[in-house]
Parts: structure tokens; sequence; C-alpha cells
């Protein structure tokens, strides 16, 4: 697996342009995105992706999602400083899947945890398996 140190080579607009053509964008024209640490293999989040965001994300390099609640393009960390950088993106076998293999600044998640994936199922229900590391005040404000 490549280190955040090693240079990624990003795309052509042309290349980009002609691999967008394999994603299977589903009716509402978004793709699922599951961001991944790329060194520890640590599930990070989930988010959407709409053509530009993809696109966006492949040609620079910065992880790019598509907002559903705003109907607006969302720079990982534009807001919070706790950006995720593309080291490599993956497409699954059907087409309608994308691995973003990324190097996190900070955390990943709104609550401000490492991961979103902090809430485990289990007998008694859900059960809270990390605790914040930064408040979500000092990400976004009051």
């Amino acid at each position: 697996m490549k280190t955040a140190q090693q240079e990624t080579i990003r795309p052509t607009a042309e290349s980009v342009e002609s691999e967008l053509e394999r994603v299977a964008f589903d009716a509402s024209g978004l793709v699922c995105g599951i961001a991944q640490q790329h060194d520890s293999g640590e599930v990070l989040m989930v988010a959407w992706l709409n053509r530009d965001a993809l696109r966006e994300t492949l040609l620079t390099g910065q992880v790019c999602y598509w907002s559903r609640s705003r109907k607006a393009l969302w720079r990982k960390g534009e807001t919070s400083g706790q950006v995720q950088k593309l080291i490599e993106a993956r497409l699954d076998c059907d087409g309608d899947a994308i691995l973003l293999l990324v190097d996190q600044t900070g955390v990943a998640c709104h609550t401000g945890r490492r991961s979103c994936f902090y809430r485990q199922f289990g007998p008694e229900g859900l059960k809270t398996i990390s605790d914040p590391l930064v408040t979500p005040e000092a990400l976004y404000g009051p």
C-alpha cells in the first residue's frame, strides 16, 4: 500500500471523463463512497459523490463529496480542517461504490470521533465503542 509521502500521480482530465462513464450513478446521480484510512485499513465514513464531486476528487486529490442536505459539493474539511487527501480510488465490480483510500487529518466524523462507525450492535442494544476526540463545537463553532 502507498504511504502518504509517496507521490500520487493524478489522472488527466481526459482519462477521468472516460472513466466516469464506468460508474453506475443511481437515479439521483449519486454513488456511495467509502473512506478508508490507507495505511491502517480503518473504515472512517460513508458519503455520497455525484459526477462533479468524483471528478474533483480524482483530479485534485482533495476528497470532495455531495451533500444531500445542502445540495452542494462538500469538500471534506473545508469547515473543520479535518481534510482527506486521496491516496487511491477504487471502483467496485458493479461500478456502484467507490473505495477512497485516504490520508485523514484529524477526525472523520462530525461527532468528533475518528470514525463514524463508533456504535456496535450487541445483546443490550447499541453500545458506544469510541469517545469523541474533539467536540463538534471545536470543529465547527457554536
